[in-house]
C-alpha cells in the first residue's frame, strides 16, 4: 500500500533522512522506532507532504505521488496524525471531526468516529479544548479515521499520554487491523504499544533504516536500550 525507495528529506539543503526504503503492505501495521532525534517525524512529515522529498520515490497503491502535494495526498488516502495531536481548541469536537474529510475519496463518516469514541458524540457541540490531552489524542485519530484513509500515519501517539489511554488506543489500532484491515505506520518509543498492534518493527538511526525486528523483541532491556531512547 505504501512504498519509499530510496526517501531523502530534510529542511532546506539539510537532509535528515538518508535514503530511506521501506514498504508497508494492505492491511499490515508497521512500527518505525527509534531514539529521540534519528529522523522519524521527518520521514512521517515527507510522507505526508509537510516536506519536500529530495531524492527517491513515494508510492501509495501503486501510484507515484513523490511530487504530489499534501492535500492531494490525503484526498489519495493518507491519513496522518501528528505528535502533539494540533487538535483545533476553539472549534467543537465535531467541527474537528469534520476535518476528516479531505482524507480519503470515502467522504466524512461523523458515526464511523463517534463508534469507535462514544465520549466524543456526547460532546460534539463543545470546543475541543474542553478535552484531556489522552481525549484530545482520542479525536486526532478519529479526526483521520472518520475519513477511512487507505494508510494511517501515527507519530507518537504515545507522547504525553497517560498509560490506560496508550493501552486503549494499542488494543483500538490492533482491532481495527484485525476487523477492517487498517493499513499504519506507527512511529512510536512506546513498547507496550508496538507490541499490542505491529507486525514488525523498523529501526531507524540517523536518518537510515538500519534493522527489522519483531516487536516482542523490543521486550528485552538490551535491545530496547540499543534502539529506543528509555
Amino acid at each position: 500500500m505504501l512504498s519509499l525507495r530510496e526517501v531523502s528529506a530534510g529542511y532546506g539543503d539539510i537532509p535528515i533522512t538518508r535514503d530511506v526504503t521501506l514498504d508497508v503492505a494492505e492491511g499490515e501495521v508497521v512500527a518505525l522506532v527509534g531514539r529521540n532525534g534519528v529522523g522519524k517525524s521527518t520521514l512521517a512529515k515527507a510522507i505526508v507532504g509537510l516536506l519536500p522529498i529530495q531524492s527517491g520515490k513515494l508510492m501509495l497503491a501503486g501510484a507515484d505521488v513523490t511530487k504530489a502535494p499534501a492535500h492531494v495526498r490525503a484526498r489519495s488516502g493518507i491519513g496522518y496524525v501528528p505528535q502533539g495531536r494540533e487538535v483545533f481548541a476553539t472549534l467543537s469536537i465535531e467541527d474537528n471531526l469534520k476535518l476528516g474529510a479531505g482524507v480519503g475519496q470515502a467522504g466524512v463518516s461523523l458515526d464511523r468516529a463517534y463508534q469507535l469514541f462514544p465520549f466524543l458524540k456526547d460532546r460534539s457541540s463543545r470546543p475541543a479544548g474542553i478535552l484531556s490531552g489522552g481525549q484530545q489524542q482520542m479525536l486526532a485519530i478519529g479526526r483521520i479515521l472518520a475519513g477511512a484513509p487507505r494508510v494511517l500515519i501515527l507519530d507518537e501517539p504515545s507522547d504525553g499520554i497517560q498509560p490506560s489511554i496508550v493501552e486503549e488506543i494499542g488494543l483500538l489500532i490492533a482491532r481495527l487491523n484485525a476487523e477492517t484491515g487498517l493499513t499504519a505506520l506507527l512511529i512510536e518509543q512506546n513498547v507496550d504499544l508496538i507490541v499490542a498492534c505491529a507486525r514488525r518493527c523498523l529501526i531507524m538511526e540517523k536518518g537510515a533504516i538500519v534493522n527489522e525486528v519483531e516487536p516482542l523483541s523490543l521486550e528485552d532491556p538490551e535491545v530496547a536500550r540499543r534502539y529506543l531512547a528509555i
